[in-house]
């Protein structure tokens, strides 16, 4: 497979939307942080919707996701920019 294809193929599997808020890195990578939320989120319950993966491993999976993201959060934004 050629690089090309490669790219192709990543770009379907890990789409980016891009960023349209006030440019700060942080806010960036924040930005991605929840994207691969949402990605990952979309995989687990296609599993768990097509019976590869329980319910309890789906809810266990997504609520480890949702504590990374909030990790993330706390430490790339501001106490200001945090909105409940």
């Amino acid at each position: 497979m050629n690089q090309s294809q490669g790219d192709d193929k990543d770009k379907f599997l890990h789409p980016r939307s891009r960023y349209y808020g006030q440019f700060k890195p942080e806010k960036l990578v924040f930005n991605a942080n929840l994207q691969e939320f949402a990605q990952k989120v979309g995989y687990i319950t296609a599993l768990e919707t097509s019976g590869k993966l329980s319910s309890v491993e789906a809810y266990k999976r997504i609520k480890t996701l949702w504590k990374r993201l909030k990790r993330s959060k706390k430490e790339l934004l501001p106490k200001e920019e945090q909105q409940p």
